[in-house]
């Protein structure tokens, strides 16, 4: 709990760092410039493709109708749009994670190691490809299970939660990993994984919670709608600050756990080696003269 908490502190100060807001806008410009070019090409279309779904099921007809009937037929308008923002935030949260873990991530360790970890060696135990393997190979399994529940999305609560729960376990495993890439070997990493499994679990449970918070923009409807080219930039970097904290958060605490690790295992080897000298007493020792 001591690290867990110390690391949270550390990470919210280090969010007011200048760096790390500068960092935080290069997955932003990506993002919104690649959202804009995807909304260009294909908004008309999934709202079109949505609205036919939901034309197709005579319950929704049957709530559409009775919209028009007492004079709120204006929602029409609304409800595809919303859900084809509702399908896509998921996405939008995803790539938001995998760009900060590769954009970010690193730059993050460098400046959290300069600060508080300076003596500590960096063995290299993963490689850039070893890092984008594992982080595909994550995302695949969470885009399986954002698949596997849609259908529980119909369940309001759910609609936030279960994405939300996802995304943390994502970022459990992507930014964790990326935080000990550089300085554990691969058994330092995987030791620690497997001694801090559930802290870090938590820890990416609490940012997918976090992440959750622009979706409250949704809500706003209507006015989301006709606003989105000023909300949509600002929700996209709501996500970058969110995952740039919780990077934050991953580098603080994965360190930390690293540098006790590296104490405690080498506080033995030392007594070990200084043993056998400290046992002598002066007449079994033959340096000391009789």
């Amino acid at each position: 709990m001591r690290l867990l908490l110390g690391s949270f502190w550390r990470s919210v100060a280090y969010c007011l760092h200048p760096r790390v807001i500068a960092l935080s806008l290069l997955p932003l410009v990506l993002m919104v410039a690649g959202a804009f070019a995807l909304g260009y090409l294909f908004w008309d279309r999934a709202v079109d493709a949505v609205l036919h779904a939901l034309e197709s099921w005579a319950l929704v007809e049957f709530v559409l109708g009775w919209l028009d009937s007492v004079g709120l037929g204006g929602l029409r308008a609304v409800v595809a749009p919303l859900l084809v923002l509702v399908l896509a935030t998921p996405l939008i949260v995803l790539v938001a994670l995998l760009l900060v873990g590769w954009l970010m991530t690193p730059a993050i360790v460098d400046l959290v190691a300069a600060r508080r970890f300076p003596g500590l060696q960096r063995r290299h135990g993963a490689g850039w490809w070893v890092s984008l393997g594992w982080s595909l190979g994550s995302t695949v399994l969470a885009l399986l299970a954002l698949v596997l529940t849609l259908p529980l999305w119909l369940i309001p609560p759910l609609a936030l939660v279960l994405p939300a729960l996802i995304g943390g376990w994502l970022s459990y495993r992507v930014l964790a990993f990326d935080a000990l890439a550089d300085h554990a070997s691969p058994d330092e990493r995987r030791a620690i994984l497997r001694a801090h499994r559930v802290p870090l679990l938590a820890m990416g449970v609490a940012t997918g919670l976090i992440s959750a918070a622009p979706s409250v923009l949704w809500a706003s409807g209507a006015m989301f709608i006709a606003l989105a080219p000023l909300l949509l930039p600002l929700a996209i970097w709501i996500y970058a600050l969110v995952f740039a904290f919780a990077s934050l958060w991953f580098v603080h605490y994965t360190l930390a756990a690293l540098a006790e690790l590296r104490s405690a295992t080498q506080a033995p080897a030392e007594a070990a080696a200084a043993g056998p000298q400290l046992r002598l007493s002066p007449e079994e020792n033959p340096d000391v003269p009789r």
